[in-house]
């Protein structure tokens, strides 16, 4: 019997590794992420999907977000969750590829356990390996797998946000006596 994969419809867990290289003072913790989705993108440095696929895709969403008026409202963090080639997969390596494809002002991480405790908690399957995590207060996984295409996660992502403002306009007339 094979544990399944990914965790999509429970709530995030919190970081338990501590190496934070770049864009992040102290501990990242979701908790505290003010950005409605969290879109955490997990890597190894060697692998060949992670550039060909992965990164990509990445930039694609950023960039498409970013067009469509959604700069600020998701958070994004690179992880090199370092499950083999411990002497490649370095926070060198992994500040290198964030470089490599323009990425370099992201929240990055070096998760080098043994196994990486974002794989473990997360349930991950290897790399590239993509989570998406929704609005507080919940922070429910909505996605957590291999291949996610960038029309998709764009769809996928702009759909939560819009949800979400409804849903705070909703709280905040509600809270005020108003109607939209």
């Amino acid at each position: 019997m094979h544990e399944q994969l990914g965790i999509a419809g429970q709530t995030a867990p919190e970081f338990r590794f501590e190496n934070w290289l770049d864009n992040v003072h102290g501990k990242l913790l979701i908790a505290e992420i003010d950005e409605p989705v969290i879109y955490l993108y997990n890597f190894q440095s060697w692998c060949p999907g992670c550039h060909s696929h992965g990164f990509p895709t990445l930039t694609a969403v950023r960039t498409a977000l970013a067009a469509d008026g959604f700069t600020g409202q998701v958070k994004f963090i690179a992880i090199q969750t370092v499950f083999e080639g411990h002497d490649v997969n370095t926070a060198d390596a992994a500040r290198e590829s964030l470089g490599r494809h323009g990425l370099g002002d992201l929240a990055l991480g070096h998760d080098s356990g043994h196994p990486p405790t974002v794989m473990v908690d997360y349930r991950t399957g290897g790399t590239p390996w993509t989570v998406l995590i929704g609005p507080r207060p919940d922070r429910t996984v909505l996605f957590n797998g291999f291949q996610l295409e960038p029309d998709r996660a764009v769809a996928f992502i702009e759909t939560t946000l819009v949800e979400h403002q409804s849903s705070s306009l909703a709280e905040t007339n509600a809270e005020e006596g108003t109607t939209p």
